[in-house]
């Protein structure tokens, strides 16, 4: 097993603003969490409550723990040898490291990458992978399954003649959308987003923001992103990441308009990072 819970003296924990949200109507709830590559301490005290149908942006410069601290939401770094983790992320009431089936939390928090990451094969057979792997076979359940995922990726009608071709013909920005559209056919509560358009031209990156506004009426959205202006347009609430820890975190408009600290004005203004 490559991650390794610890627990830490409940007299050592903090009691930061964010830590007294309620924790009943987050659809994600992260209190006191460190985590560890081998001795290296990566994210420090994080605590925050991600609520419901909202897109919560994560902004930072690069090797600050925004990604590190993406992945420990549906445990890909448990695929890490020697992470140690301390604290507790909760989900829909349930504390995600105390359970030992993965593939449930994955199945439920999906996730897109920086770059796309499309199997060699036909559009369909992409989006179609995950449900059979979770056993469904018939064929008019996956076409179905097939055809919402893309109307939700909103790229149905850009693919919908081609569906056999091969995915790694599409242009990045479609490529992303496919991708998009084979974490919908998972019907996930959460969608975990990776810097989904650093590598698209533009126009893409306007189409996945689109789509993203559009998404967050079904998903809860959890972004990583370097582009603050992004992050603005898109995002509900925004924390701002520095060495590991979260210096702010609050409504997006007050983070871009008002912060309270000044390295997050710093920041967001371009003096660092």
């Amino acid at each position: 097993m490559a991650i390794t819970m610890f627990e830490r003296n409940p007299a050592e924990k903090g009691n930061s603003d964010m830590q007294q949200q309620s924790e009943g109507t987050a659809k994600i709830s992260v209190r006191d969490l460190d985590l560890f590559y081998g001795e290296k301490q990566a994210l420090y005290q994080i605590s925050l409550d991600i609520q419901e149908k909202e897109v919560t942006a994560l902004i930072g410069p690069s090797g600050c723990g925004k990604s590190t601290f993406l992945r420990t939401l549906n445990r890909m770094n448990d695929l890490i040898d020697g992470v140690k983790i301390n604290g507790d992320i909760i989900i829909d009431n349930e504390h995600i490291y105390q359970t030992n089936d993965v593939i449930k939390l994955r199945t439920k928090v999906g996730m897109v990458f920086q770059k796309a990451n499309l199997f060699p094969m036909s559009i369909y057979d992409n989006v179609a992978y995950g449900p059979r792997m979770q056993g469904i076979k018939n064929k008019n359940e996956l076409n179905k399954i097939v055809e919402e995922s893309l109307r939700g990726a909103a790229i149905w009608d850009e693919v919908k003649d081609r569906l056999k071709t091969s995915a790694l013909g599409l242009s990045g920005g479609q490529q992303q959308r496919v991708c998009i559209a084979r974490a919908i056919a998972m019907k996930p509560d959460i969608i975990l987003m990776d810097e989904p358009t650093s590598a698209l031209d533009p126009i893409s990156t306007l189409k996945v923001e689109e789509l993203i506004a559009h998404m967050k009426k079904d998903y809860t959205i959890v972004i990583v992103t370097h582009n603050m202006q992004q992050a603005a347009r898109v995002s509900d609430k925004t924390a701002f990441f520095l060495n590991g820890e979260i210096v702010e975190y609050d409504a997006t408009d007050v983070i871009f308009s008002m912060p309270k600290d000044k390295r997050t004005e710093d920041y967001i203004t371009g003096r660092f990072g």
